[in-house]
């Protein structure tokens, strides 16, 4: 996959979790954890479009870091709304599932970013 291909693939993810939103039940909890869900996903494209503009491998590194914490933040509030059982809908396993292979992406990416840079100080 390449960057482009992921920076589209983080921007489809920000959607549909938009569009669930959109079609959840309207109760103080919920919306809670959709408001941090809405926060957290669209941060990860956008997190990951500003480290492809990175300014030196540590900003990459930086910013990958942050990608991943978003990625996996929404994995937590994915949880939350699925396992409270608040709301029932057959998309949020399918979003848990995307959350984790992006997290395990930019888990990745940054892995090797840090080795790569490791062995370029050698």
């Amino acid at each position: 996959m390449n960057k482009t291909e992921l920076q589209q693939r983080t921007k489809k993810f920000a959607i549909d979790i938009i569009r669930l939103s959109d079609v959840l039940p309207n109760s103080r909890a919920v919306n809670v954890l959709i408001n941090q869900l809405l926060r957290s996903s669209s941060s990860v494209g956008a997190n990951y479009r500003s480290a492809c503009k990175g300014k030196s491998t540590n900003d990459f590194i930086n910013k990958i870091v942050i990608t991943e914490e978003e990625a996996d933040e929404c994995i937590y509030w994915l949880e939350l709304l699925d396992e409270s059982g608040l709301v029932k809908n057959e998309a949020i396993p399918i979003l848990r599932k995307e959350a984790t292979e992006l997290t395990a992406i930019f888990t990745a990416i940054g892995k090797t970013a840090k080795e790569n840079q490791r062995n370029n100080k050698k």
